[in-house]
């Protein structure tokens, strides 16, 4: 019997073409983007090329598109550039504003600017997961210098109201940002539309290969490198580039959003079909976070007198891969900080099963997904 892959907001198999693009550039064409000669050139046409697709699919300008290692680094670009640039004008610490849910990527990043000096409010959600954009208008300040808030989150799937945040922050002069990991490739994103300044994106959320993403920076947003050394991406983020992975990242991109109708209509069924099975043949499962304001692909469900990893490594045993969370958490042992937050206890937040959906998942092999956790709930509670 064949495994069922259901973790995929932690990463995504690479798509056939995706992996058609990059081939040459693996094999044949090796050249240093950065060379002068033409065997080099074709590396950099590429590229190029390979910015403008980017571009394309979330109203931008090819110049607005910097590339990265992935997500966490866009992140860490986003927040601590754009403090240390405001320190740099005025002589003092900032003020950020993000949320209680985010990724680890913000929340650690955050930690590490408080550390430095710069003030951060941590915006609670509602119990839906939903971020409440009045409290964020309340929660700035004179120095309010940035303001951070994810797309899609990536433990419940909530997705925020980021487009009317983003109005509040250019309403007060404010940068604003999104950590569009779960989202790119799977929504459709105007940055314009959205208001949003910044955002985040990576290639192995949306069936590229890992290891590359990118940083969208509105023009009139000026913000330092990350990394110093060479003049790679206009000389704002240095180190040779990674041709084969940009390549197949943009054409990842061009698939997924072509098919985000598509999919939505597929997998929101299969998503539905699996949330009403588990409540009716599971006693004492809840299903966490908002059904309306939800990514199609999100189920996280808690089941009383569980201990979610035991369940996990059941589950594993059994031939169905899921998660607890993050997977950038996968390690910790302490309960979630997404379902603390919209105020689930220790105990429930720590039953609690992830289940994130792909366009390769059918309806057959969502019956039996629950036909296996059903049975490794059972055996668990004895």
């Amino acid at each position: 019997m064949e495994r069922i892959y259901y973790d995929n907001a932690a990463t995504t198999r690479l798509s056939d073409k995706a992996l058609a693009s990059m081939m040459p550039y693996l094999t044949d064409n090796f050249g240093n983007a950065s060379s002068a000669y033409e065997f080099g050139m074709k590396s950099r046409e590429a590229i190029d090329k390979s910015r403008d697709t980017i571009a394309k699919l979330i109203n931008a300008r090819p110049s607005e598109i910097y590339f990265t290692s992935g997500g966490t680094e866009s992140d860490n670009w986003a927040l601590i550039r754009t403090a240390e640039h405001f320190e740099e004008k005025t002589g003092k610490e900032g003020h950020i504003i993000t949320t209680a849910i985010e990724h680890p990527a913000i929340l650690n990043t955050c930690a590490y600017l408080e550390k430095r000096g710069f003030e951060v409010t941590y915006i609670k959600p509602e119990k839906s997961g939903l971020i409440d954009p009045r409290k964020i208008k309340d929660a700035i300040k004179e120095n309010t210098v940035l303001i951070s808030v994810m797309l899609v989150n990536n433990e419940i799937g909530t997705i925020e109201p980021v487009a009317e945040i983003g109005k509040i922050a250019h309403e007060n002069n404010i940068i604003f940002h999104t950590d569009a990991v779960q989202a790119f490739g799977h929504l459709p994103i105007n940055v314009s539309a959205m208001n949003i300044d910044l955002l985040s994106a990576s290639a192995h959320k949306f069936n590229g290969p890992l290891g590359v993403g990118f940083l969208y920076i509105n023009t009139g947003i000026t913000l330092p490198s990350l990394i110093h050394g060479g003049s790679q991406e206009r000389n704002r983020r240095a180190g040779t580039e990674n041709v084969p992975g940009l390549v197949g990242m943009a054409a990842a991109a061009v698939e997924s959003v072509s098919k985000i109708n598509e999919n939505r209509e597929k997998i929101i069924k299969i998503r539905d079909h699996i949330i009403d099975r588990v409540l009716k043949v599971i006693p004492d499962a809840k299903l966490n976070g908002n059904i309306e304001n939800r990514i199609y692909s999100n189920v996280n469900i808690g089941f009383k007198n569980i201990d979610g990893e035991s369940l996990i490594i059941a589950l594993d045993m059994a031939g169905l891969d899921a998660s607890s969370g993050s997977a950038c958490s996968a390690m910790s042992h302490d309960p979630s900080h997404v379902l603390t937050a919209i105020g689930l206890n220790s105990e429930e937040a720590g039953s609690a099963v992830r289940f994130t959906l792909g366009s390769e998942n059918t309806m057959e092999e969502s019956d039996r997904a629950v036909d296996i956790l059903k049975t490794c709930v059972e055996r668990l509670r004895g």
